[in-house]
Parts: structure tokens; C-alpha cells; sequence
């Protein structure tokens, strides 16, 4: 019998409302336009749009993963379509099309909670944590052949983990000695023997598993190429909303939404006229405590908010 994983949508009503131009939670099915959910995950972002469109608008869903994909296939609608890719690929998009686009970054409790996806430590299963499980290099493949500082600093680069060296070291002693790790639990096992101090609850592999996750997806790369494809598909007063989940993810969003929501000179033209800001910062949004204690897998989420300028 297949096992069916749930998840709990972050920020659904929040997110949603912040897409359009009204700004509130009155989802009466009356809005026109072409939006984009960027991360379709287990569509309960998408179908709350769809809740909100009019017959004349459109939803264009993107997703990496194929089981992500073949939940879509739920959804009968004919102003819905998904897209098998990341949303690097949102520049493929016709400029200035889309009045609304929301990117939800997190990694969806289906795929943390089946152990086949190895994006958790907390079950054993194979060493993969691929998004997209048709292409690609598993973890376990890049572990195999990758030098000691490599591995360094992916740990140190996107874990942020003071204990990267030692880790690294044991990883690629322990593939000379009894040949590469291949589950989730002999990593888990084997950060946790290099890892000496750790914050109160938080597993001693939280980090590694992050760092090596974002990685072998290249996510903070894919996440600067859809902000920056944004600016060419948002439409004048077309709305983003970013759902980050960690600092890094956080980081890359609230400099690049500050960055646009300037006006910006060249110093070594100083009489030329600046270059206008494309952004508006519409601030920050947190969930709530009742959801957070509903869900707590949501209390690290942060979301940002952008309207595109008319220029």
C-alpha cells in the first residue's frame, strides 16, 4: 500500500493575499491576469489562486520534482498548467506577462518525511536529497569522488557549520577505509561523532544535511536567477512574494529586493540621471503563533513582500 504524505501549506492565506493588488484575504474568484506559483510542491498555494482567478486568468505552476508533478495532475482546470523544471526558468516567460508571482522555497514535508528522498536524517534511506530525482548527481555520487576541501566548503559555504573541516576529513577517511557513505543514517552518524557542540535541540547533522541539500540542487543560484527574471516578467504593479526558510535563502531576497527598491547612480557619471528603482518593499511577513504551533515546521519561515515599480 502507497503511503501518503501530508503536508501543511506555510503562510497560505498570507501569501496569496500579498499577490494581488487589493491585498486582502477576500478570495472572491474575480481577479484577471496570468500568475505564477514558482515552487508547486503539493499545490496548496495554487489552488487558493485558482480560488481567486476569474475565467479569464491563468496559473502557471513550475516544480523540479515529478511526484510533485503527478499531484498536479489533481488539479482539472483549464486555467492551470505546470511546467517539469526549476524556476530558473521563469525568464522563458513572456516579459511584463504576469501579475503575480509567488516562490515558496521550503522543502515539502513529503519530501522530508519519505525516507527514499534522503532529505532527512531522522529517517534512514538512500543518500539522494535531488529535487528532481530524473537528472542529476545524487549526494551519495558526489560524496564518492569529492576532495577533502570540496566538501569543506560546501559545509562551511551553505551550512554554515564551524565543524566543516572535520566533517569533510571523516567523510572521505571513512570512503579510504570502508568505501562511501550511501545512507542518511551512516551521515548522520558520522557528523554527530566531528560535531562537539550543538544549540539545545537541534540535531548535530541539521546543518551538513542543509548544506549538502542546497548544493547538489544549486538552490541559491537558482533562487538569484528567478529573483533577477522577475524584473522582466512582472508586469507594472505586478506583486512577489518570497517564502525563505533559513538566513541564506533570506539573505539573497531582502538585498535584492533593497537593491531594486532604490534609485542607483553610476559614480563615474555623475551628471547622468540615476538609474530608477524597480521595486517597491511592501515589508515582511512572519507566521502567526496558532500556526506555528499547528505547524511547527513553519516557525523559521519569513516571507517578503515586492511590487514592481511602473518604469
Amino acid at each position: 500500500m502507497e503511503t501518503t504524505w501530508n503536508h501543511a501549506t506555510v503562510l497560505l492565506n498570507e501569501a496569496v493575499s500579498a499577490l494581488f493588488s487589493d491585498g486582502t484575504n477576500d478570495f472572491s474568484g474575480a481577479e484577471d491576469g496570468t500568475y505564477v506559483d514558482a515552487t508547486f510542491g503539493r499545490g496548496g498555494h495554487s489552488r487558493l489562486i485558482l480560488s481567486r482567478l476569474s475565467s479569464a486568468g491563468r496559473l502557471i505552476a513550475f516544480d523540479k520534482d515529478p511526484q510533485a508533478v503527478a499531484e498536479s495532475a489533481s488539479i482539472a482546470d483549464a486555467r492551470f498548467s505546470i511546467r517539469h523544471e526549476g524556476f530558473a526558468h521563469l525568464g522563458e516567460l513572456p516579459v511584463g506577462s504576469v501579475a503575480g508571482l509567488l516562490m515558496d522555497l521550503g522543502v515539502s514535508s513529503p519530501q522530508i518525511d519519505n525516507p527514499a528522498r534522503g532529505f532527512s536524517f531522522r529517517n534512514d534511506g538512500p543518500l539522494d536529497m535531488r529535487m528532481d530525482t530524473t537528472r542529476g548527481e545524487s549526494v551519495a555520487e558526489w560524496l564518492a569522488t569529492a576532495e577533502v576541501n570540496q566538501i569543506t566548503e560546501v559545509i562551511r559555504e551553505y551550512g554554515e557549520e564551524r565543524f566543516a573541516g572535520p566533517i569533510a576529513k571523516a567523510i572521505v577517511a571513512r570512503r579510504q577505509e570502508r568505501g562511501p557513505l550511501s545512507t542518511t543514517s551512516e551521515l548522520a552518524q558520522l557528523v554527530a561523532e566531528q560535531v562537539k557542540t550543538r544549540e539545545p535541540g537541534k540535531d548535530p547533522a541539521t546543518r551538513t544535511f542543509q548544506a549538502f541539500r542546497i548544493f547538489i540542487n544549486a538552490e541559491l543560484e537558482e533562487l538569484q536567477q528567478a529573483l533577477e527574471a522577475s524584473l522582466s516578467v512582472l508586469q507594472p504593479g505586478g506583486r512577489l512574494a518570497v517564502i525563505s526558510f533559513h538566513s541564506l535563502e533570506d539573505r539573497i531576497v531582502k538585498q535584492f529586493i533593497a537593491k531594486h527598491a532604490r534609485e542607483e547612480y553610476d559614480r563615474r557619471a555623475p551628471f547622468a540621471a540615476p538609474k530608477v528603482m524597480q521595486l517597491v518593499s511592501l515589508g515582511r511577513v512572519k507566521p502567526s503563533e496558532e500556526e506555528i504551533k499547528g505547524n511547527p515546521r513553519s516557525r523559521s519561515a519569513i516571507m517578503r513582500v515586492a511590487q514592481r515599480t511602473a518604469a
